[in-house]
Order: C-alpha cells, then sequence, then structure tokens
C-alpha cells in the first residue's frame, strides 16, 4: 500500500468502531454535544515502513497512528496494512503505548522492531526516560508482540554523533526547501549551519530529557535578509531550548522565546537531499 492509500484507509483496533481516514485523519462526534473535545484519529504521515511478514511473496505497509480521546495522553498504534484481493486491508493493529517516544523502526527477518522511550517504573507518564527494544510478529490473528527489552535511559549520549536537519521552526512552519538548517552532536558540543553562517556551542543535561546550550557562538557572513531573519529566528530559539523528545524517527526540542514556547523539528541528515549552498 501506497502512502496516499494508507491515508484514506480503514482502521480497526483503535476506537471501539473502525476508522476511516480521510486525507489522513478521522474525527468522531463531540463527547458533549455542541462542544469542541471529540475523540480523534491521524496517520503520522513521515512513517513507513514496507516488506514481507507474511511471508506470502508481498510487501505489507507498515504505518503508525496516534489516537486522542479527549484527556492529556496521547495514545500510539502500530498498523499492518496489506493488499488482498486488489483492496488494501488492515492486517492487524496493536497498542504501542500513551505518549511513547519512537526513535526509529525497521523490518528485518519479518519482524518489525522499535526503539522506544517510554515511561520507567519512576517515570510521570509526561516524562518517560525508560529506553526499549520491541519486536512484533504477524500472524493470522494479527499482530503479535514477540520481543521487549529495556536497554537503559534516556541520556545525552544518545544524541552523540548524530546529525540532523531544521524542517519546522515552529508549529505547522516548514522550513523552505532551499535552506539548510543542521544540527550535529559531538561528545559535549553542537554544531551546525543556521541557513547562512555556522555557528556551535557547548551542552549539558541536568537530567534526562533535558537540554542546555552555552557559549554560543556563530560567523558572520552576509546573506539575503529572508535567509537572516529565519537564522536569526532558529538561533534565538535554540538559545532558549530546555529539553528533547523523539517524534517517529525525529528529534524535536522544545524551546522557550520571548513571543511563547516552540518546538524545532529535525529529520535525519541521512533523510535530507541538501541544498545547494547560499549565495552571497
Amino acid at each position: 500500500p501506497t502512502p496516499g492509500e494508507l491515508a484514506h484507509a480503514a482502521y480497526s483496533g483503535i476506537m471501539n468502531e473502525t476508522v476511516t481516514l480521510a486525507e489522513g485523519r478521522w474525527e468522531g462526534e463531540p463527547f458533549v454535544a455542541g462542544g469542541a473535545s471529540r475523540p480523534s484519529v491521524g496517520l503520522i504521515d513521515h512513517f513507513r515502513l514496507t516488506g514481507d511478514l507474511d511471508e506470502d511473496g508481498l510487501d505489507e505497509a507498515v504505518a503508525l497512528l496516534w489516537e486522542s480521546s479527549g484527556g492529556s495522553g496521547t495514545r500510539l498504534h502500530l498498523a499492518v496494512m496489506g493488499r488482498r484481493h486488489k483492496k488494501v486491508e488492515n492486517l492487524g493493529t496493536m497498542l504501542i503505548g500513551d505518549r511513547v517516544q519512537v526513535r526509529s523502526g525497521a523490518i528485518d527477518s519479518g519482524r518489525i522492531t522499535l526503539d522506544l522511550v517510554r515511561a520507567g517504573p519512576e517515570d510521570a507518564a509526561c516524562c518517560p526516560t525508560e529506553k526499549a527494544l520491541t519486536s512484533w510478529v504477524l500472524s493470522e490473528e494479527g499482530l503479535t508482540l514477540e520481543g521487549d527489552e529495556i536497554t537503559g535511559t534516556l541520556s545525552l549520549a544518545d544524541l552523540d554523533g548524530s546529525e540532523w536537519v531544521l524542517v519546522e521552526l515552529g508549529r505547522e512552519q516548514p522550513v523552505p526547501g532551499d535552506i539548510e538548517i543542521s544540527l550535529a552532536f559531538q561528545d559535549d558540543r553542537i554544531a551546525g549551519r543556521s541557513g547562512c553562517n555556522n555557528y556551535f556551542a557547548g551542552v549539558t543535561a541536568a537530567n534526562p530529557g533535558e537540554l542546555d546550550f552555552n557559549g554560543m557562538g556563530a560567523t558572520r557572513m552576509a546573506c539575503p535578509e529572508s535567509v537572516m531573519d529565519l537564522e536569526r529566528r532558529y538561533l534565538s530559539a535554540l538559545a532558549g531550548a530546555t529539553g528533547h523528545t523523539f517524534l517517529v524517527g525525529r528529534l524535536a526540542l522544545n524551546c522557550d522565546t520571548d513571543e511563547g514556547s516552540i518546538v524545532l523539528v529535525f529529520t535525519p541528515k541521512e533523510d535530507f537531499p541538501g541544498v545547494p549552498a547560499v549565495a552571497d
């Protein structure tokens, strides 16, 4: 199944009824007549795995969907979709957890593997720090959890050696495709390109999931004003970073700014095609 088909498919095992997405989203009736709060389900559109999970010679597609029922939490579901008799069908759906973070996912030897950050025994639901590796298999009965291994506690070391490219500077504010803003972690330092100039800083973390950038500096090359404005906004937000989370393979930095809290969303460097250098 293609990404477009996943965005308009029917999924069971999430709500009491089967939900059919339209443009990647479904909404139910308000909990209270005339109220704004209502159950909703959405497809995480930047995540899709493909592989033969049932050894029938055809690839299935693995999707992740979020579900909100009006409370403070957002539950994450794993779904396998296959093509049967020329129709896209939901072959299995399982709950991953409430406010679970997905660092990465893969299909290997017919198994789905998810690298997660979830709430451990001592964690509040809002602030998970337990790392786990889970594996799932597909059978005629649906999806089954085959393995669940705790791999440690979230720390700044999990970001060491990673490289990222900014895709959103705040909610629903995508970065133009011809401007590259990057972030690389190495030991106790960060460095990257801020649109026009190169920048650098130190990084510390007092507690799991927290971040503090210090001693920030940058080169001083001039670029078109639109690029410079984006650069100023990015560096200002970065200076106010307080913590990080993983958004299904992406990295999100929570930042306090003079205009309020915003979230910087990055995709792994290897997933970004790159852009030409900005002209002087």
